[in-house]
């Protein structure tokens, strides 16, 4: 079943902001009870979709996306780099984007966004690439790589059951991503091929700042007093008419509003924001009742923003955002795009701060 959904007639029809639920008709009684069922714990009713998503069916889990880092298989090359090893598939599915609403997508390894990739600066990435999809697929990463391996056009493009080989050596350090990039590309991107590529800094290439980098390379001691979060922007134009009816952060509409994310009050935040919006030129990250440092790609170890409680991203820009709730009253904190419409189809969430 797929459901075309035109955001305007459901604004127009007051059904967004006053309870979204996309893809069904409910009479008024029938409406008001479902809610009341939905999200009887939610403090800001009439701003979420009614109903759920089925994310076993689905095969991902926005809040297991939340902190599931691929590190690859890792081994030594003969001359002491670490290698890590990828699999990664290109595959048609359709899964559903908000309660009852199905769509199209084009995936890696099943999933939207595909896997996040994180690695150590430096690392040798060796991707083996299959495209099981009807048409040519790549994977372009934002990083440093020589033109061969960059992922265009006519360069390591796999054509339908075809397997290429990518590998490049892993820098700059920061939060970056990876996509398609054939042709068309607006709709290789919006139909859900994309998804996360995290380099951590070697502590030992920044002497000056080896603490600051410590804090950010995975499994270290000072990284795991840090509670991190991968947060891909995306949004799904579900009847193709390229405006988008579904906004969300890891593709689930108000996931993280039904669900609130638990943060421990007592240890700092660290979230990798990456946006892949298509057809909106801008999209954005707002916090409530608190303020964050912001590092624009994540290619510093000091802020280039700080004490902000709002940034705004093109498709493809990204960066790491650092906050605390260091004696702050447990509750729940909201964040969510402010454009107000994004809020209202889906990109609407909280952290529930817990002593």
């Amino acid at each position: 079943m797929d459901w075309h959904v035109q955001r305007r007639s459901l604004l127009g029809a007051g059904l967004l902001g006053a309870g979204t639920w996309l893809g069904r008709r409910f009479s008024q009684p029938a409406l008001a009870q479902e809610r009341a069922q939905t999200a009887p714990d939610l403090h800001h009713q009439g701003m979420t979709t009614l109903g759920e998503v089925d994310h076993l069916r689905n095969g991902f889990d926005p809040h297991v996306l939340l902190t599931q880092w691929n590190g690859g298989h890792v081994s030594m090359l003969p001359t002491g780099q670490r290698l890590r090893e990828y699999d990664i598939t290109a595959v048609e599915r359709e899964i559903e984007v908000a309660p009852g609403v199905f769509y199209p997508a084009w995936t890696y390894n099943d999933q939207v966004p595909g896997p996040t990739i994180r690695v150590t600066e430096g690392d040798r990435i060796r991707i083996r690439f299959t495209n099981q999809g009807t048409h040519l697929h790549t994977l372009h990463f934002h990083g440093i790589h020589g033109a061969r391996q960059d992922g265009i056009p006519g360069v390591m493009e796999a054509a339908p059951g075809q397997t290429v080989t990518y590998e490049f050596d892993a820098k700059p350090f920061g939060c970056h991503l990876y996509h398609c990039h054939s042709v068309p590309f607006k709709r290789h991107l919006h139909k859900g091929l994309y998804g996360a590529f995290i380099v951590d800094p070697d502590p030992q290439w920044h002497p000056d700042q080896a603490d600051v980098a410590r804090s950010r390379l995975l499994g270290s001691p000072e990284n795991q007093r840090w509670q991190e979060l991968m947060m891909v922007m995306n949004a799904f134009d579900t009847n193709f008419d390229e405006e988008n009816e579904v906004y969300a952060v890891n593709s689930i509409p108000h996931a993280y509003m039904k669900q609130p994310i638990r943060i421990e009050r007592d240890r700092p935040v660290r979230v990798y924001l990456i946006n892949v919006t298509e057809f909106d030129p801008i999209n954005s990250f707002h916090l409530h009742a608190n303020f964050f440092d912001y590092y624009d790609h994540g290619t510093t170890l000091t802020p280039t923003h700080r004490t902000v409680d709002t940034v705004m991203l093109c498709q493809a820009q990204r960066g790491i955002i650092e906050c605390s709730f260091v004696d702050f009253e447990p509750g729940l904190y909201m964040f969510h795009a402010h454009q107000a419409e994004f809020a209202e189809l889906g990109w609407m969430s909280a952290f529930e701060v817990v002593a």
